[in-house]
């Protein structure tokens, strides 16, 4: 967490997980008063989830890791991200010590915009009246979030989480406001994709908490060396060679050259299909070929 705040803060806090359309209207309020007042835009969040690690849910399952989120709120007109860790020792921290010395002393907040329903303190004993004291007391202005934008946000991050396990990606991608992503590195593969003239990129994602959709097929880009890719990308055991493990490869069209080490993100635009067991390898090669005529169909849209 960064403690050497120089200039006056505008605050949010929260998980803004998935900084979707409903966080982006927060966000955007925001950055308003940042330029009218003056203030660095900023959000405070905690890592890991408070659900880690009060009720040890290690099986919670976030839309964004904390570098895409972090890239997407940069996105959005936030300069300062500041990531809290968050312990049972925090957890129990006073209001009022919690206001004193993480949002006065340390984020220099002039002003902070909080949901109604926004708890805090040891017990989460504290809410926003409680919050507008300490205003009084410490100098800084509260706005409220409204109830129904409170709202918003939580159920579009619900139908977020729920239709991307469900593989419905266009809807997924409709409330955040731009494409799902997967974030990793390209590591070796088997090199099945090679023998059938389909290399495919391996990814890894390390943080065990991400969401991954459905498995199956689906339509992607991602931007390597400064230029837009596409391709197609297969989330699954690959049942066909008998594997034991989930895997996410990609195949791109247009490029061949070698990604092994690379950090990526790759953008869900569309699904195609279930992932399916084949006889063999050369109908799972047929297969392919009709999900790239399929992808390629979709991409010649999507373009326009």
């Amino acid at each position: 967490m960064k403690t050497n705040q120089k200039q006056h803060t505008v605050l949010t806090i929260g998980t803004f997980d998935g900084v979707h359309i409903g966080h982006q209207k927060i966000i955007k309020r925001l950055v308003e008063v940042a330029n009218i007042k003056d203030l660095q835009p900023s959000l405070l969040t905690f890592f890991p989830h408070p659900r880690m690690v009060l009720q040890k849910d290690a099986n919670i399952k976030l839309i964004n890791t904390i570098s895409e989120k972090e890239q997407l709120l940069k996105r959005f007109g936030i300069t300062n991200l500041v990531v809290k860790k968050f312990t049972k020792d925090f957890s129990r921290l006073t209001a009022e010590v919690y206001v004193e010395d993480i949002l006065v002393n340390q984020l220099k907040s002039k002003y902070v915009i909080i949901g109604y329903d926004h708890h805090f303190g040891r017990n989460r004993n504290a809410n926003i009246e409680d919050l507008k004291q300490f205003g009084t007391q410490f100098n800084f202005e509260v706005e409220e979030i409204s109830m129904q934008d409170i709202n918003d946000v939580a159920i579009s991050s619900t139908k977020i989480r729920s239709a991307l396990l469900e593989g419905d990606i266009k809807t997924a991608n409709t409330y955040l406001g731009y494409n799902f992503m997967l974030t990793g590195t390209i590591i070796k593969g088997k090199g099945l994709g090679k023998t059938i003239h389909y290399p495919t990129a391996n990814l890894n994602i390390e943080e065990s908490y991400k969401l991954i959709p459905k498995q199956g097929v689906y339509v992607v880009k991602a931007l390597i060396d400064d230029k837009t890719e596409f391709g197609m990308m297969n989330i699954g055991n690959n049942p066909t060679v008998n594997g034991q493990s989930e895997t996410i490869e990609t195949h791109f069209f247009n490029y061949d050259q070698s990604l092994y080490g690379k950090k990526i993100s790759i953008e869900l635009l569309e699904r195609l299909r279930d992932e399916q067991k084949f006889e063999n390898l050369e109908e799972l090669t047929k297969q392919l070929d009709l999900d790239k005529i399929k992808a390629k169909a979709f991409l010649s849209q999507y373009a326009k």
